[in-house]
């Protein structure tokens, strides 16, 4: 006689993981983890905080969380490309959390009140600390370095070649997606704090000036803003521009006559920037020409499908080969099996009545070729130690100005991370960043049961409206609706006290410790189950080892 399998007691597995019994193997721990918002952030920002504290009505709190890290919030609400959202966990949900829009809310908000920055003290350190910081260059991430060295009681005077502040957020971004007077509010904010801003001076002798100035210590930050060339045969070519001084032109208030038909040459976010401020200055045709497919150009895909909106077209894998008179002769491309690209030999014409060329920029960096010490690179950029001090003692790089992502926050994570590394050298110290907790992915998160919960989008106007002005193209979120949107955070990694671990264990064993508090769990009642680790959503509990 056979007995079905399905009726015997299975084997019992004696090698494996151990839970409850009359000994215990394992036991519970709450720890904090990195959630994957804050790991993308090339800011630092302590995304999740803030968020939690709009969620409590805290805006003001909140505001001042972000400007630990970054004093900019209401620029980058609107310029970030907001790679946190990308990261985002609830993401494998429904969709990420609307991160930038919430930051810009808080933003705004701060701008309209009036709040005020702060300086801080370290331990050790009060007031002023009496040494002096030039800093060459007004743009994201000389911004950055001038705020977080003032606060920490550092004197700061910023030297800019421009006439306004800002750099490529001024003179690089249209009004359409950054308004002038929110930027020059932020920088007003920034000059509270002593911070002193010259501008129309452009530094020609480095060291002169420091020793004249009678600085401890220099940061580079100039950016890059010149233009990068490729030789295209022209013979009496229609109007052929660089794209970083054309929208430098519109945005100090000059309308350049560019014709019906414009074409502009590249692939990046400046070239859709043009094409968008073409339409703008009257053309009816803007075509981009760009030499490979869509799936490889760099701009950012929704900026892409803005331009697409308001009539930009496109001409994918094309490269020029000449211009002749208002005639464009251009060749087909194709991508080979390895991705690289490969000329066809076929050829097409193009009519346009200015070209505007977006291939890229570079830093006007030669001024520092007579610092020893400072390497410069093929591209016009300066190489740095971890440090980001040059192989000049007390002058440092950051920014666009050395190898790395060119965005408005990135530069300004270099500015806070470079004023770290200046003040520990003015104090003769090292700066050395916290190790971050391991970070958690959204496959350790316990979401059995959640909510859909749709995300709020910020009211965009119409592209037959906007594609004939320089108005801001998306609006704000309301209060209301930037608090729905942070509560749809997951605190991925870090307990938000749901009291899940405290219903849910069988032993009585945790206990709660009070409003902000966390929760504490009884060793002498708690048997290993991870029944609580089990139930907890956003995995702020590990099942450790029992100590020996």
């Amino acid at each position: 006689m056979s007995i079905p399998n399905t009726d015997l007691t299975p084997v019992v597995d004696l090698l494996a993981e151990r839970g409850t019994g009359p000994r215990r193997a394992r036991r519970p721990q709450y720890r904090d983890f990195l959630p994957p918002c804050s790991h993308a952030c090339p800011a630092g920002e302590h995304i999740q905080g803030w968020l939690a504290q709009v969620t409590a009505g805290r805006h003001r709190e909140a505001w001042e969380t972000i400007v630990q890290d970054n004093p900019l919030p209401a620029v980058h609400g609107r310029v970030c490309y907001h790679p946190c959202e990308s990261a985002c966990n609830r993401e494998t949900l429904d969709s990420a959390v609307s991160i930038h829009a919430v930051e810009r809310v808080l933003g705004d908000l701060a701008i309209r009140e009036g709040w005020p920055l702060a300086r801080i003290s370290p331990e050790g350190q009060r007031g002023d600390t009496g040494r002096r910081v030039l800093i060459v260059g007004a743009g994201p991430a000389g911004l950055s370095a001038a705020y977080h060295l003032a606060r920490l009681g550092h004197s700061v005077e910023i030297r800019d070649a421009e006439s306004r502040p800002g750099g490529m957020m001024c003179f690089g971004i249209p009004a359409y997606r950054l308004p002038r007077e929110v930027l020059a509010a932020e920088v007003r904010r920034i000059e509270t704090l002593g911070v002193r801003i010259v501008l129309d001076h452009r530094v020609q002798d480095l060291l002169a000036e420091k020793e004249a100035g009678r600085f401890d210590a220099v940061l580079v930050a100039i950016g890059a803003h010149a233009s990068q060339h490729i030789d295209i045969p022209a013979r009496d070519a229609v109007r052929v521009l660089d794209a970083v001084p054309l929208l430098r032109d519109v945005r100090l208030g000059e309308r350049p006559q560019l014709g019906r038909r414009v074409v502009v040459y590249g692939g990046g976010n400046t070239a859709i920037d043009a094409a968008r401020t073409a339409m703008r200055l009257g053309g009816t045709e803007s075509l981009i020409v760009y030499r490979r497919d869509r799936a490889h150009m760099p701009a950012q895909a929704f900026e892409v499908a803005e331009a697409e909106e308001e009539g930009v077209r496109f001409q994918w894998l094309t490269t020029i080969r000449d211009i002749t008179g208002g005639e464009l002769t251009v060749e087909r491309m194709e991508l080979d099996a390895e991705g690289r690209l490969r000329p066809t030999g076929c050829l097409d014409h193009i009519e346009a009545d200015a070209v505007v060329l977006a291939i890229g920029q570079q830093s006007e960096s030669a001024f520092l070729a007579g610092v020893p010490g400072v390497e410069l690179t093929p591209g016009g950029g300066v190489k740095v130690s971890p440090d980001m001090m040059t192989g000049h003692p007390g002058v440092f790089a950051g920014g666009d100005l050395v190898p790395g992502e060119r965005t408005v926050t990135a530069a300004v994570g270099h500015g806070k991370r470079a004023a770290r590394h200046i003040d520990a050298w003015l104090r003769g110290a090292q700066y050395l960043p916290l190790q971050p907790p391991p970070l958690v992915s959204s496959s350790m998160l316990h979401l059995p049961i959640f909510s859909d919960v749709l995300r709020s989008h910020e009211p965009k106007r119409p592209a037959n409206a906007r594609a004939g002005d320089f108005q801001e193209v998306l609006a704000s979120l309301t209060a209301e609706e930037a608090t729905h949107e942070a509560k749809r955070c997951l605190s991925c990694g870090n307990c938000y006290e749901c009291d899940a671990c405290f219903a849910a264990c069988p032993e009585r064993a945790i206990g709660k410790r009070g409003t902000g508090q966390g929760f504490g769990i009884d060793y002498e009642r708690c048997t290993g189950c991870a029944v609580c680790f089990e139930t907890c959503p956003c995995h702020a509990i590990e099942m450790i080892p029992e100590p020996a």
